[in-house]
């Protein structure tokens, strides 16, 4: 049951930093909002490797330094996607590629969780597109090209969620501080390479922290969650943060939800219960 909760509470992180990250890209560049936001998450990553400092091997490093590059480029692709459609449409478009990769990776890796625990999986991924139903159909108004980048950050991020679940339970939190470096590094290349400035006003930095700091605050819940709990339930369960991203643009931004992606949500409730079973 712990590794299902750890995976939750992941979720739930996960969906607010991209809600925070959304909010951000509406007003700066997503390059810019994404190293930013990671630079100011370094003081808590350094806290968490300092509370769970483990033994990590090379692999344990590598398996994190890949993850964290998976894993900006998805941010950043996502944070595109949330800047220029609804978010209650874009970030369940990307949980579905987000929790179909870790699955396989997990069925093709490990052994087989149980029956129930793998339809609460197949529940999670049915409720991810049931949310994904916007208005006038499947793309809710969201341009088909905010769908591909949409789908493109969810591959992205369910090679990071295979990746970063590779690691192993005694190398501690090093993993996501190695996901940390490499994704930093990744995004200052970007921004050099594409001209890219970092400078983000007050009020944009504020969002920028939330989404660094509850970031990397999920990566750590779900490694933690994934280091107990077999890794394609553990990332199905993990790939429902759409969820809150939506009732974060539902209460905030006063986005609206068809009763299909409503039954959507009760659907993610039920995976939930069934994947920790």
């Amino acid at each position: 049951m712990l590794p299902i909760v750890l995976a939750a509470v992941s979720a739930v992180a996960f969906g607010t930093a991209d809600f925070s990250g959304g909010k951000a890209s509406r007003r700066a560049d997503p390059i810019a909002v994404t190293v930013v936001s990671q630079l100011l998450s370094v003081p808590l990553l350094i806290a968490l490797v300092l509370l769970v400092p483990g033994t990590p091997t090379p692999a344990d490093l590598a398996w994190g330094l890949v993850a964290g590059v998976a894993g900006a480029a998805g941010v950043m692709l996502l944070y595109r996607a949330l800047a220029g459609g609804m978010m209650a449409v874009v970030a369940p478009v990307t949980a579905i590629t987000a929790a179909v990769v870790p699955i396989i990776a997990g069925l093709l890796t490990a052994r087989s969780p149980g029956t129930l625990a793998l339809c609460g999986a197949g529940l999670a991924v049915l409720s991810i597109a049931l949310v994904s139903l916007g208005e006038g159909g499947t793309r809710g108004g969201v341009s088909t090209r905010l769908v591909g980048l949409a789908l493109a950050a969810g591959a992205l991020f369910g090679f990071f969620f295979a990746l970063l679940g590779q690691a192993d339970p005694d190398a501690g939190m090093w993993p996501v501080a190695a996901v940390r470096v490499s994704s930093i590094a990744f995004g200052l290349a970007l921004a050099a390479g594409t001209g890219v400035r970092l400078r983000l006003s007050r009020r944009v930095l504020g969002w920028a922290a939330a989404a660094g700091l509850l970031d990397s605050a999920a990566n750590a819940l779900f490694l933690a969650a994934a280091n107990r709990g077999h890794l394609s339930i553990v990332a199905a369960v993990a790939a429902l943060y759409p969820a809150s991203t939506v009732l974060l643009a539902l209460a905030v931004d006063r986005e609206r939800l068809r009763p299909v992606q409503v039954a959507g949500l009760g659907f993610a409730a039920g995976a939930l219960v069934l994947a920790s079973l």
